[in-house]
């Protein structure tokens, strides 16, 4: 074993958060609705019933597009990054930040999707978050499309289905790209591009209403996949036309599967949950679909309809680094009769009896992580990058404070993990940015008391507040290890 020395010291320490979740000013500045402005509270339906919470229905957009409402709509006002930026940067550079991951709302951009001309304020918003990031040396790690596309996506144009978007999709990109050349390197297209097969309507403007039958809708939601492939790769030849030597990366949920048994059935069938997620990345990685996901086509019947030069531009412009969250990890076994189900980060999986839960259910995990830096590296051989992980937790305020103290147990814990994959391992690890890294609006039940941030925000579930901020614990705690870079982890 390497003897322990921190971690390499280009590494790039940060936090992540995403413009629908933070940002606010959901109605300022020209900013037009996206899917994410339609996203409800549901406070009398279970946190761990998560299907619930995102289920939509045209008449919900209708009602929620006719609306002002800021209480039952919260990622509206968000933690009000929009008016806090400054001081939030202030309080990033504080803790030592090398790297802040962040979104481009697209409708603040194009407020209708097919506006002729940008939005000039959306535009002069984030140039001066650039310039404050500038002013502090953080890079921008940014994310083009992170749960928040125009509405009118899904209700002008059947969401990605429509072949129409990726033209909308490469206008936003070549107008941004051109915008903040000078100011973004890194670049992430898609949040989590394997959840339009989850939850179609967050990633991919996908409503079953608009379609006839079930079949046509499945079969809309790979087309619609496939659209994404293609907008993702002309998105990476954009950039790195428009800003040489900028990096472009893929991202995936990581849903590491473990076989519930060490029955082969199982083994099994942990490999083939593994087979839904990387047929995402695989193709991404190396520009063409994998032999698995053609076969599961032909055998569903599905036939995508592909443009002429679809495949040479998929094969062109392949990522330079993959990226992806992780939470938790996943159980598979072929009989799930009378297993237990847990919820995750847009998905659900078998409980695993040797590891604890939060308060949502979420699995806590570890060693998962190193398992999944493994997998990653040693199918890609690419540099990797931990652009999303946190625990979700009730902080509570007393005198003043939040000792958060499960919170760095849970970062430390999982930094420990990376740090033994890069050391012993051989892993290539960019960075590692903790998600929610100011208190914002959770995405899986659309409430502010699932809290990730190190920095408290005076918001509650309903939006009730002074939207002040306080550092919690673990922003000290984070603040020492970056000061450091992690040789306290290593000891």
């Amino acid at each position: 074993m390497l003897e322990k020395k921190g971690f390499p010291q280009d590494f790039l320490w940060g936090g992540a958060t995403a413009a629908n979740q933070i940002e606010g000013g959901w109605n300022l500045g020209g900013k037009g609705l996206s899917v994410a402005d339609v996203a409800k509270l549901k406070p009398d339906v279970d946190i761990k019933n998560m299907s619930e919470h995102w289920k939509i229905t045209l008449d919900d957009i209708r009602a929620a597009a006719k609306s002002s409402d800021t209480v039952y709509y919260p990622k509206r006002h968000g933690s009000d990054f929009y008016h806090h930026y400054k001081e939030d940067i202030a309080l990033m550079a504080e803790m030592g930040f090398k790297v802040y991951r962040m979104s481009i709302a697209w409708s603040r951009i194009f407020p209708n999707l097919d506006d002729e001309e940008p939005n000039e304020e959306g535009l002069a918003f984030y140039d001066k978050v650039f310039e404050e990031l500038q002013k502090y040396q953080i890079e921008p790690l940014v994310t083009m499309s992170h749960y928040e596309p125009p509405l009118a996506l899904a209700t002008k144009y059947k969401g990605w289905s429509d072949r129409k978007v990726i033209d909308y999709f490469v206008c936003f990109v070549e107008t941004i790209c051109e915008r903040y050349k000078d100011k973004v390197k890194y670049w992430i297209t898609f949040n989590e591009i394997d959840s339009i097969i989850r939850h179609p309507f967050m990633t991919g403007g996908l409503l079953r209403e608009q379609f006839d039958t079930e079949t046509e809708y499945e079969h809309s939601i790979y087309q619609a996949m496939h659209h994404q492939f293609v907008a993702s790769a002309l998105a990476t030849g954009i950039c790195h036309k428009i800003i040489p030597g900028s990096k472009v990366g893929c991202m995936i949920t990581k849903q590491t599967y473990y076989p519930y048994t060490c029955r082969p059935e199982d083994v099994l069938e942990a490999q083939l949950d593994a087979r839904k997620l990387y047929a995402f990345s695989d193709t991404q990685v190396f520009g063409e679909y994998p032999p698995y996901l053609l076969k599961m086509y032909e055998e569903k019947g599905i036939k995508i309809k592909k443009e002429a030069d679809d495949d040479r531009i998929m094969k062109a412009y392949p990522v330079d680094y993959v990226s992806f969250s992780y939470y938790s990890s996943s159980c598979s076994a072929k009989d799930k009769t009378n297993l237990s189900i847990n919820p995750g980060n847009t998905a659900s999986s078998i409980k695993n009896p040797y590891l604890k839960a939060n308060e949502w259910g979420w699995q806590i995990d570890p060693t998962g992580l190193r398992i999944s830096l493994i997998e990653l590296y040693d199918r890609y051989h690419k540099p990797l990058f931990v652009v999303e992980n946190g625990l979700g937790a009730k902080d509570e305020v007393l005198h003043g404070e939040v000792n958060d103290d499960y919170r760095i147990a849970y970062m430390k814990s999982h930094i420990q993990a990376m740090y033994d994959a890069v050391t012993c391992d051989g892993v290539e690890l960019m960075g590692y940015t903790c998600w929610g890294c100011i208190d914002l609006v959770s995405n899986s039940t659309n409430q502010m008391d699932k809290r990730y941030g190190l920095i408290y925000v005076d918001c509650d579930d309903f939006g009730n507040g002074s939207y002040k901020r306080l550092k919690k614990k673990s922003f000290y705690w984070y603040k020492e290890l970056i000061r450091c870079n992690g040789e306290n982890i290593a000891k």
